[in-house]
């Protein structure tokens, strides 16, 4: 009865490994499941694991789907299909996953991508308002002004307004300091 749990619990293992699948995508190996692969039906990997005879694949020596795509667009295809969001790098393109995402066939990542690049290329557009602000300091404060700006804000320009002072031993003098930030709606 005992050997009977044990490969009654192997044979559970057996199962659940055969959910997994291993996929080599130009040289870099990504595991997941079936089950995520197949999330969107129609894709290109779903098909691949179900073994559509209409997709011909090879795999390695180590058992893996081999495909010829861009591992760096890769990730943001197989995490939408894990969340159902997108999920990227801000250092990738979206137009790489556009590309993907098409490639794979991924229908609302297609979708989904297309509308953040629209929204991203709009807002690009519009015009922004640049702001500016005079701070009047002394010399002496000038270093420190600079060094707690706040994020955003460029310096632009000093204007020394002429009217020196002495504070202590040393010579002062009386300053503007002109600061910029864009202000998008």
């Amino acid at each position: 009865m005992e050997s009977h749990n044990v490969n009654h619990s192997c044979d559970r293992k057996i199962r659940d490994q055969s959910n997994w699948v291993r996929l080599n995508v130009g040289g870099q190996y990504f595991l997941t499941t079936k089950t995520t692969l197949c999330r969107d039906a129609n894709s290109f990997l779903c098909r691949l694991c179900n073994n559509d005879p209409d997709l011909p694949s090879d795999k390695d020596e180590n058992g893996a789907y081999m495909i010829d795509r861009d591992p760096r667009y890769f990730r943001p295809i197989l995490n939408f299909l894990r969340y159902s969001k997108l999920v990227i790098d801000k250092d990738i393109p979206l137009e790489g996953v556009l590309e993907e995402a098409e490639f794979f066939n991924v229908e609302d990542l297609v979708h989904l991508t297309k509308k953040h690049i629209e929204a991203r290329d709009s807002n690009a557009k519009k015009p922004s308002n640049h702001v500016y602000r005079v701070i009047q300091c002394q010399e002496a404060e000038l270093t420190h002004l600079v060094s707690t700006m706040s994020d955003g804000w460029r310096f632009e320009q000093v204007i020394n307004l002429g009217s020196g002072y002495t504070y202590g031993n040393e010579d002062q003098s009386e300053l503007l300091c002109v600061v910029s930030r864009d202000i998008r709606d």
